[in-house]
């Protein structure tokens, strides 16, 4: 039951309920787990008796925006959900499911990690949308190996052309 009264961070979008929440601008929600970069909250739409969203305090739109930089971010939402879940009395760690939803799966555009427990307990109306490994519920030790060789996006002016180094694609170009 953290409070922080903090104004939004310059890397805050002013608009996302979640960068709201982390900045401590939304009263109605009670931050279970907080760092300087990481916060934890109850899932609004619980899933399973413990649900609990970890996310970064700077916004990050989505799975898709990560990159081989974001590897030991994507470690350490896992170990706060973890942190979280033994706070409150779990203790069978076997028994609980970590994940994120991707677009067009998600219902808040800014990088959340599930931590639900215990898994054996999803409630069986929303299971569905908890299924390890498929595109609608990636475990975060699923998507830490997927973003582990991926280079992040560098944008660069060249003789008024935009490069993307990620693909080596022109973004756009000069006018």
């Amino acid at each position: 039951m953290l409070r922080n009264d903090s104004k939004l961070t310059s890397e805050s979008d002013e608009t996302c309920i979640f960068c709201l929440i982390a900045n401590g601008q939304d009263k109605k929600t009670q931050v279970i787990k907080k760092n300087k970069e990481l916060v934890c909250f109850r899932d609004i739409y619980p899933a399973a008796p413990h649900h609990y969203l970890v996310v970064p305090i700077q916004h990050i739109h989505s799975c898709f925006s990560l990159h081989r930089g974001h590897v030991d971010l994507v470690k350490r939402m896992a170990e706060m959900g973890k942190a979280v879940l033994q706070d409150q009395g779990i203790t069978n760690m076997e028994d609980i499911s970590l994940g994120f939803h991707q677009p067009p799966c998600t219902s808040v555009d800014h990088l959340h990690l599930h931590v639900l427990a215990p898994r054996s307990q999803i409630y069986e109306h929303l299971m569905y949308k908890f299924i390890p490994k498929t595109d609608n519920f990636v475990t975060e030790e699923s998507l830490r190996n997927r973003i582990k060789d991926k280079a992040p996006i560098v944008k660069e002016e060249w003789s008024g052309l935009y490069i993307n180094y990620q693909d080596l694609s022109v973004v756009g170009s000069r006018r």
